[in-house]
């Protein structure tokens, strides 16, 4: 329904009472925009509840998922650089699978 050209992550928690204008406000700050067709992905601290903004180039859609047990896959510290996933790896992250084995970080080989 909604066209999602890339996704990123930001590893800083986010405040999840934060609305529509206060989280395109944080993307803006820690992406420096927000681009038409890209989905920006927050977590709260416990990592327990997500918020996803997409800006569709015309107007803003954001989502919130909550997981009743258990904790989404999130990357430590919450300090570091923000990360670009692929669609796969939304869609496992989302349903609280481990989105890190998602595509070529899954691939067995050899060295």
């Amino acid at each position: 329904m909604i066209r999602v050209d890339a996704v990123w992550l930001c590893t800083q928690p986010l405040d999840m009472r934060a609305g529509t204008d206060a989280t395109l406000a944080r993307v803006v700050q820690v992406f420096g925009s927000a681009r038409p067709h890209h989905a920006y992905v927050f977590a709260n601290k416990r990592s327990t509840r997500l918020k996803v903004l997409v800006h569709d180039g015309i107007g803003i859609w954001l989502a919130a998922r909550r997981l009743h047990q258990g904790r989404f896959t999130w990357p430590g510290g919450g300090c570091g650089a923000p990360q670009s996933l692929t669609r796969e790896q939304l869609d496992a992250l989302v349903l609280g699978l481990p989105w890190q084995r998602v595509g070529e970080a899954g691939v067995i080989g050899l060295t």
